[in-house]
């Protein structure tokens, strides 16, 4: 007799079948423009986005926190497009990417780093969504069950993550989840504005202690920090789909939107700059617990993305693995660091991981943009690539030790021994520019610089090495 799973199984092989890390063919590309600018607003309208927009103020006033979001948004969002760009171009997922520039076995690294970084944010958002739902049981029914919440919401993830992209953007989104965040992010907006006197909050100026770039940066890592992920959906688009536009404005607006918000509901409504803060504010708006719950429905598809993500990746090196079985093992890892560790104190190191992908993009842009001309075809994703291509491994460090010279990032023990190596051992101003600048950018451009310096040379031999191969 058939087993439960594998009934199941069988059942989302017929209405959402799984694909792996092979070029996805053209009868399986079924999102359009519209499809990805739904599911890429949608991850940008997150509750965690609300609390990182209460960062920016009061430090700086409101006139410059707006120029700071739109700002950083603008910058943020356009490598997050042109890497959705590339996933659809080449129909493999974003670690599948990496294989040409770094080798088929120098992708595992990101890809390790990815996974770690992919499962620790799976448990934060279940963790999150946990306490949310605590907070809101105990409030209106006096049910203090921190437990039963976590479960549910880790239930509920692992089985959009099973359904995969196109299901979860066709049936769930489209259907019932953007009108929701849509509706919910209306509503808190018109209390905050209720309250606001937007007169006297456009003409106050800040407090200072957070430098105009640096808060810029801070709203750039908000679309990078999905840049290893966004191929493994963009691959899924269909040939005539506008990748670019629909990840750029999809997720540009909705990173304005609750960035903004955040910062307003901290000046109208005096909220703290947490997940509890928001969660009492928004609470405490007319209606304000339903609007949680609401939230709190639609965060799901942000834990979905990083449990769907993290199993895909995990391919990258066991191609043959089930990938609804990565899946089932993803979300139970993350479901067990949600109920045993305290999630504020993880986030921090979570920090410094994602901090690796953004010199590593920079290099990707510069060897599949420009050296490539933004194509690799069938071979990018071969098992015939050469084992490591280290020339890819010293723009991509040079970017990442930039970066941490420029705005330290991580556990107290990494600044310390970072702040050793520059200011101890080099004896260079630490850190570069007093943070001004921001990291994400200058790392960025460094990473990207000199990986067209590097990777130029034998990107011009082994295309003359093919032009002069005979035919087969």
């Amino acid at each position: 007799m058939a087993t439960v799973l594998d009934r199941l199984e069988r059942v989302l092989e017929r209405e959402a079948p799984a694909w792996g890390i092979d070029p996805v063919p053209a009868e399986h590309r079924r999102l359009s423009g519209l499809d990805l600018a739904v599911l890429w607003g949608s991850l940008a309208l997150g509750f965690l986005v609300l609390v990182t927009g209460t960062l920016l103020v009061p430090a700086l006033g409101l006139r410059d926190a707006l120029l700071a979001i739109v700002l950083g948004s603008a910058v943020g969002c356009a490598p997050l497009a042109l890497v959705a760009v590339a996933g659809k171009r080449e129909g493999v997922p974003g670690m599948v990417l990496f294989r040409p520039l770094l080798g088929l076995r120098g992708s595992y690294l990101p890809t390790a780093l990815n996974v770690l970084q992919l499962v620790g944010w799976t448990a934060v958002e279940f963790w999150a969504m946990g306490q949310m739902a605590n907070r809101m049981s105990i409030r209106l029914f006096g049910l203090d069950a921190y437990p039963l919440w976590l479960l549910l919401a880790a239930v509920v993830c692992t089985a959009l993550a099973l359904g995969g992209p196109v299901l979860v953007v066709r049936r769930w989104l489209e259907r019932f989840g953007i009108y929701v965040v849509l509706a919910a992010g209306a509503w808190i907006t018109a209390g905050a504005l209720g309250r606001a006197d937007l007169g006297a909050l456009w003409s106050r100026q800040g407090e200072g202690g957070l430098p105009f770039w640096l808060a810029v940066d801070l709203v750039i890592a908000m679309p990078i920090s999905w840049l290893p992920l966004v191929a493994d959906y963009s691959r899924f688009a269909r040939p005539d789909a506008r990748a670019f536009a629909g990840t750029y404005w999809g997720y540009l607006l909705g990173n304005v939107w609750f960035y903004a918000l955040g910062a307003l509901l901290v000046l109208s409504a005096g909220a703290e700059p947490s997940v509890a803060g928001i969660a009492v504010a928004v609470a405490g708006l007319t209606a304000g617990p339903l609007v949680l719950v609401a939230l709190l429905a639609v965060e799901t598809d942000e834990a979905f993305a990083d449990v769907y993500s993290a199993a895909v990746s995990l391919q990258n090196v066991a191609p043959a693995a089930d990938q609804r079985r990565l899946i089932l093992l993803v979300a139970a890892i993350g479901l067990g660091l949600a109920w045993f560790l305290t999630m504020e104190a993880y986030e921090v190191f979570l920090f410094l991981i994602g901090s690796v992908f953004v010199p590593l993009f920079g290099v990707f842009a510069a060897h599949y943009f420009v050296l490539q001309g933004g194509r690799y075809g069938p071979a990018g994703s071969s098992d015939d690539l050469p084992a490591l291509r280290p020339l890819a491994l010293l723009p991509w460090a040079v970017g990442f030790l930039l970066y941490h010279w420029s705005v330290p990032t991580g556990p107290a023990w990494w600044q310390a021994a970072v702040r050793t190596v520059f200011e101890g051992w080099l004896g260079l101003p630490f850190p570069l520019a007093g943070s001004a600048l921001g990291a994400s950018a200058p790392a960025f451009v460094a990473s990207f610089a000199l990986g067209l310096l590097v990777l130029a040379p034998a990107t011009r031999r082994r295309s003359a090495g093919r032009a002069a191969a005979p035919p087969r």
